[in-house]
């Protein structure tokens, strides 16, 4: 049976100002970790229009799917694959896989040869055959700086064994300081072979988990989004759920000299330019910051929403108390963006699927060694996996407002570990049994008891009362157990339904305060929101 085990040296932290009700957010719209499976994979690069949230749509390059995917994961989820996409289409393998990735250059002749780089695997450039290339395409193709590269029109295969399991990325390798900030780069995503038995909850005669988060899942009828049941092949990978966040930004003056090159003889100009050289990168000024190619608040949309065709993935994570959230991370920039994750810590488990461990003992497991971090750093190229929970402890007070008026005897019982885990069936399930019962407000307005770390506002008290327009408590009856009598905000307005989802919203976002801007307004850029949810409610990642 799966073990869950809580960093007790990771309390929550950042509460004050940053929990927030769900009802600042209108359409709940979720995240997970979709692409395309192989090992074999047909890719082009291709320029198109993205969207960006102050109405700009931004000429830029992207790779794409050149013919369908042979498969697609996670299988709970209809994944798309546009013939062009910014990030490129997250590639998933497993780990021994021999990958073959073939790329057609669909670019506008003056962007000139274009590559693909796999960081951290030892790949081998293959020329394709004749009788699959476009006509008057090289027999071999040219070699760049950094790798083989496919000419205007042509195309050029790449092979290699997927031996290092774990999050990385790839991206252009030619001409890296144009053809990286236009968009061309993605994520590839690497499934350990072997699941460690403890990740695996047992199951009844009927196949359904009897145990743990995927018996409450179970229990809720909620899918199962994840790409498998642990990062890497060690006991403490296991995960309940996981997001990919790829981080960027785009100097848009950029992106204007190369659409001026591209369209230039379409427009009629005279002596256009055979090449992209005299496109400027330096100085380096980015307005737009971007996770999975969107800026907040189109971050928060759907995936695969029709109206940003070519920005196919949102970043909008989702979780339930208890659960293990398992966040992959790249830096696909030329800037280092240090994301804040509000609500705990993450535990830093690898970089470039380097596994952060002990010394080895003589006999068993080697312990994870990686860092508590209070931010993210996403280096430029660099790819990391680190894990997040939320349990509630720490809080002193109870998160499902138990003890109000008309609760008749919810109980928690306490496991080894002080959580309440014996029935996933139970909306407090995963409960700090510490804190059940304790009250929120030193002097309450609602319906609570006395005592407790904070007092809510006065609805009757404009300055500030008026403004309040949530609760403190997660669960279906998280409204009515706040306002009691008095509604909170007054004159009917609560945002929230009672019967809705009502979780707790932490600002997940760059700590480098410009980029919380889009195009130097603020809010925007390199901004999300992690929703922890209440058990009850079910996360449906295809919204």
């Amino acid at each position: 049976m799966r073990t869950l085990k809580k960093n007790t040296t990771a309390l929550p932290r950042c509460v004050a100002g940053f929990v927030a009700a769900l009802s600042v957010i209108a359409t709940p719209a979720h995240a997970a970790v979709p692409g395309i499976t192989g090992p074999t994979f047909a890719l082009d690069a291709k320029a198109a229009y993205i969207s960006q949230p102050d109405g700009s749509s931004v000429y830029s390059w992207g790779y794409g799917c050149a013919k369908a995917p042979t498969g697609t994961l996670p299988a709970s989820m209809a994944v798309i694959c546009p013939d062009m996409q910014l990030p490129g289409p997250t590639l998933i393998v497993t780990e021994g896989d021999a990958v073959s990735v073939t790329l057609t250059n669909a670019l506008p002749t003056q962007a000139g040869n274009t590559s693909i780089i796999f960081s951290g695997f030892d790949v081998t450039p293959v020329a394709v055959a004749a009788a699959d290339q476009a006509p008057g395409c090289p027999a071999a193709p040219p070699v760049g700086l950094l790798t083989t590269e496919a000419a205007p029109g042509c195309a050029v295969t790449y092979t290699f064994t997927a031996t290092t399991v774990g999050t990385h990325g790839y991206h252009s390798g030619t001409q890296s300081d144009l053809q990286v900030e236009m968009g061309l780069y993605g994520a590839i995503i690497v499934l350990p072979k072997t699941i460690p038995s403890n990740c695996i909850a047992p199951v009844g005669a009927d196949g359904v988990p009897t145990a743990g988060n995927d018996a409450a899942r179970a229990h809720h009828g909620e899918l199962d989004f994840r790409l498998a049941k642990a990062a890497y092949n060690h006991s403490a990978a296991c995960y309940d759920r996981e997001y990919l966040f790829q981080l960027s930004e785009m100097d848009p003056k950029i992106h204007q000299q190369a659409e001026a090159i591209a369209n230039c003889g379409a427009n009629g100009g005279a002596n256009c330019p055979a090449n992209m050289n005299s496109v400027e990168t330096e100085p380096y000024h980015p307005a737009y910051f971007m996770v999975n190619g969107r800026s907040m608040p189109d971050d928060m949309d759907p995936s695969f929403a029709p109206q940003y065709p070519h920005q196919p993935y949102n970043g909008n994570p989702h979780m339930h108390p208890g659960e293990i959230t398992l966040v992959r991370e790249i830096g696909q920039g030329r800037w280092q963006h240090p994301l804040h994750e509000h609500g705990n810590h993450l535990r830093l488990l690898a970089r470039d699927g380097n596994l952060l461990l002990a010394p080895a003992p003589s006999s068993g497991e080697a312990a994870l060694a990686g860092p508590l971090l209070f931010t993210t750093t996403s280096t430029p190229g660099q790819a990391l996996d680190a894990l997040f929970y939320w349990t509630g402890k720490g809080l002193n007070w109870d998160v499902f407002g138990h003890g109000y008026a008309g609760d008749t005897g919810t109980q928690c019982i306490p496991d080894a570990n002080g959580y309440y885990t014996s029935d996933p069936s139970a909306p407090n399930y995963f409960e700090w049994c510490a804190d059940h019962n304790k009250p929120l407000e030193s002097h309450p307005f609602g319906s609570v008891g006395s005592g407790g770390p904070v007092t809510l506002p006065d609805p009757n008290i404009f300055a500030n009362g008026a403004w309040y327009g949530g609760s403190p408590y997660l669960g279906g009856e998280a409204t009515t157990r706040a306002v009691g009598g008095t509604p909170i905000p007054p004159s009917g307005t609560v945002g929230n339904s009672p019967t809705d989802e009502a979780g707790f919203a932490y600002m997940w976002h760059s700590h480098n305060e410009r980029e919380i801007t889009t195009a130097n307004i603020f809010p925007g850029g390199m901004m999300m929101m992690m929703l922890v949810d209440p058990r009850a409610y079910v996360i449906d990642e295809t919204k």
